[in-house]
């Protein structure tokens, strides 16, 4: 049946969804060109297992065997589509990702004609190019990949098969109907979009360190393999003792033969909660102050993360040169990162983008700011040659923006200047601040930058950490 529900559901963000699913083509575009391959050599599944479950049930029609690691998922697989034969010749051989692309096009030359399947889920927190190079090279290679744990979805299980066309055209014929409901391609869609792809490299590169350093402190006191994602190997003395004292203090950890795989996070703090349970290092006391937003609208998309500990990654793409200059100011003077990157409508006007970046900022920074527990609370002012900008700030928790100032130039470069107002009211509002700006000058250049500038210096004082208690007499901000 292919009508639509009579009606839509009951749930939120449900548009569409009273609709069968659409066909994942535009999906396989985005994937195609993330991956840098052809379209029709890409085929969108239901995350890494699907793919592989796709293997096997091409080899059971073909009455044929598959060869593939005595592990989960793999195992589990066999026990269901493996069928007796007599063949000697597998229709496919399954591996773990080999290290080197010339490795794989040597394999998949040794087993040809049987299809060579590379799993490469965890392919992006490796240092090795990926086997899909060799893809134009190796007709019967077979690439799977996987968005769970590098895009952040490994509850949504989205992931693609990459082929020849021919491969991936057999591929497809196994798959079932609506293969992939119409909330996965869009959670999949959004977690590709160009606006995301700057924080999601960044995230890569921060558990790439941690691994790093959980792997050298936990190193310490056993063997370690640092693994390939988001995990390190290891192997203690006794892996169901150390299972249950990382179950105390809410480590999530399992164990695969004589080691165990422990996870690492993004967050240092997290990681640290592992450490302690080892005895290696006490958690820290004061978590970092971070903050994300995530912003999609109909006219942009945006995804905005702030460190205030921290001077760097700062990186900024708006597509409006001068408003990423200025909001670049704003981290360097502020002393902390900003990463921004937003897809907006600037064949239309800028005036989404910087609003909406404006919006982001501010909520990125109210969530990095927390309880606002211990921060000086206040701060102001900066000259720029003949222009004087003024600029207080009170991280109260109430937003009230006050702009006093006007500019005879309307544009520079492509950066409208009487939206200069408009991103600090955006700010105001969206951090839950006072912020009040004065200026003066002649040259709407110096103006519009001693603004960004001051603002900057006043978030600076305001943000610093001068103890621990709430700056208010309420005892709340």
């Amino acid at each position: 049946m292919t009508l639509p529900a009579p009606y839509p559901p009951l749930v939120s963000g449900a548009d569409g969804l009273d609709r069968y699913p659409s066909d994942p083509a535009a999906l396989a575009r985005r994937m195609a060109e993330i991956y840098g391959l052809g379209a029709d050599r890409v085929l969108p599944v239901r995350g890494l297992t699907h793919g592989l479950e796709l293997v096997w049930r091409l080899a059971a029609r073909e009455g044929l065997t598959v060869q593939a690691p005595d592990a989960a998922p793999y195992a589990d697989l066999a026990a269901l589509y493996s069928r007796p034969t007599t063949s000697d010749q597998p229709f496919a051989v399954v591996v773990r990702a080999l290290g080197s692309p010339e490795a794989v096009e040597e394999m998949a030359a040794a087993v040809a004609p049987a299809l060579l399947v590379v799993d490469e889920g965890l392919i992006e927190f490796a240092d090795s190019p990926s086997a899909a190079t060799v893809l134009g090279r190796s007709p019967n290679l077979v690439v799977l990949r996987s968005l769970s744990l590098a895009y952040g979805l490994a509850g949504a299980r989205v992931g693609a098969a990459l082929a020849s066309p021919d491969t991936v055209a057999r591929l497809a014929s196994a798959l079932e109907p609506y293969a992939l409901p119409e909330p996965l391609i869009r959670l999949a869609q959004q977690a590709l979009d160009p606006s995301r792809l700057l924080e999601t490299a960044e995230r890569i590169d921060g558990v790439k360190r941690e691994r790093a350093r959980v792997a050298r402190e936990v190193g310490r006191l056993m063997q370690v393999e640092p693994g390939v994602g988001p995990i390190i190997m290891a192997r203690p003395e006794d892996p169901e003792s150390l299972l249950a004292d990382l179950a105390r203090f809410g480590v999530p950890a399992d164990r695969s033969g004589e080691r165990l795989r422990l996870p690492v996070f993004l967050k240092p703090e997290v990681n640290d909660r592992l450490l302690a349970a080892l005895g290696l290092n006490a958690p820290r006391t004061r978590p970092a102050r971070t903050g994300q937003s995530v912003r999609d609208t109909k006219e942009t998309r945006i995804v905005c993360a702030v460190d205030l500990d921290s001077t760097g990654p700062v990186r900024i793409e708006t597509g409006v040169g001068f408003f990423d200059h200025m909001l670049e100011q704003v981290a360097a003077h502020g002393g902390f990162s900003i990463r921004l990157k937003c897809e907006g409508d600037l064949h239309t006007d800028p005036h989404h983008t910087i609003e909406d970046s404006a919006i982001a900022l501010g909520q990125a920074l109210k969530q990095a700011l927390g309880e606002r527990r211990g921060i000086a609370r206040y701060g102001f002012v900066l000259p720029m040659d003949e222009a004087n900008a003024t600029v207080s700030i009170d991280l109260s928790g109430r937003p009230y923006p006050v702009f006093e100032g006007s500019f005879a130039t309307p544009f520079i470069g492509d950066y409208r200047t009487d939206l200069t107002a408009h991103v600090f009211r955006s700010l105001a509002e969206a951090m839950g601040a006072a912020v009040h700006v004065s200026v003066t000058g002649d040259d709407d250049h110096h103006k519009t930058e001693a603004v960004y500038k001051a603002f900057g210096r006043a978030l600076r004082q305001a943000i610093r950490i001068e103890g621990d208690a709430v700056p208010s007499t309420k005892g709340v901000l």
